[in-house]
């Protein structure tokens, strides 16, 4: 089975004894959504030329403009889905490729779009036009990187394993991606690193079962309640938060936080153990515990 290892989110870990591969890239990731959210301002002037042809009632120029501003509009959206991809990707250490290539098909776009302004904007000729597409969809790829191309972690297993394990941890995330955008809408950020904690927590699970599938039997029904329960009571907590900033409400949201934390680190050693009666005891106790905090788990 899985052994234990110490982490920066592991139950006795620190920062300092943080293990690679734990946790994204956060600065660098960071500063690559920043360029592809300036990339929105870069292209406008595509859109003003449009607007500028639509009022001097050039159709031909307003078709040629609008096509050029569509396809960078079209590049950015791909790319900052396949950023958002990728750090998927980096985060898990079992993990298919993206199905669909963002990154890639965005540098098309955006060779594409500059091509076509070259051309119908700039007045430049067929050939011209195409280097520098060719040129805009280089400059885009080495900027921004290529999409994932090859599975990670999956040395050993055999195809059915592969796709149970990846589609598991990919149902977990997105749990846990609710969890964290409900609480986003605290406006309270102490309680916001609360929820981030818990996921951490989550997140060395996850990596628990990629280092050994034969967990997963196991954990699914343990990730259900914890996870399931944890992102209807944010978002439970939210609704109420944002217009009641009751004390209370936030004591009782933060001790529950609490508990399922503390549980979902002590009874990971239940699943190292293979201890399934201990496991579905646990699981019981804390299915009550939710249902008197109003929150249904379903499973």
């Amino acid at each position: 089975m899985a052994e234990r290892y110490g982490g920066k989110f592991s139950p006795t870990g620190t920062p300092e004894n943080a293990r690679e591969g734990i946790t994204p890239p956060k600065i660098k990731s960071a500063a690559r959504g920043f360029r592809s959210r300036f990339l929105f301002i870069a292209i406008l002037p595509m859109l003003i030329a449009a607007i500028i042809e639509l009022i001097a009632g050039d159709l031909i120029g307003l078709v040629w403009e609008l096509g050029a501003f569509l396809s960078l509009f079209l590049s950015i959206i791909l790319l900052r889905g396949g950023i958002e991809a990728a750090e998927a990707y980096a985060m898990r250490k079992v993990a298919r490729p993206p199905a669909l290539p963002r990154k890639l098909l965005g540098g098309l776009f955006a060779g594409l779009g500059v091509g076509i302004g070259a051309y119908a904007g700039w007045g430049q000729g067929l050939i011209e036009s195409i280097a520098a597409g060719g040129l805009a969809t280089g400059a885009f790829l080495v900027s921004f990187g290529l999409d994932p191309m090859r599975k990670k972690g999956m040395e050993g297993m055999n195809e059915f394993e592969q796709q149970r394990v990846a589609k598991a941890v990919e149902k977990a995330e997105k749990l846990v991606k609710e969890m964290i955008d409900a609480a986003g809408r605290f406006s309270d950020r102490p309680l916001e690193r609360r929820v981030e904690k818990l996921a951490h927590a989550a997140r060395d699970m996850f990596r628990t079962i990629e280092n050994d599938p034969r967990d997963l039997t196991q954990s699914r029904k343990f990730l259900s309640v914890y996870l399931k329960g944890a992102r209807d009571a944010t978002i439970k907590f939210a609704d109420l938060y944002q217009h009641n900033r009751s004390t209370n409400a936030r004591d009782d949201y933060q001790e529950l936080l609490s508990d399922l934390e503390e549980s979902f680190r002590d009874k990971r050693d239940i699943l190292l153990l293979e201890d399934r009666t201990d496991l579905d005891v646990e699981i019981e106790v804390l299915r009550d515990r939710l249902k008197r905090e109003g929150v249904r788990a379903k499973i």
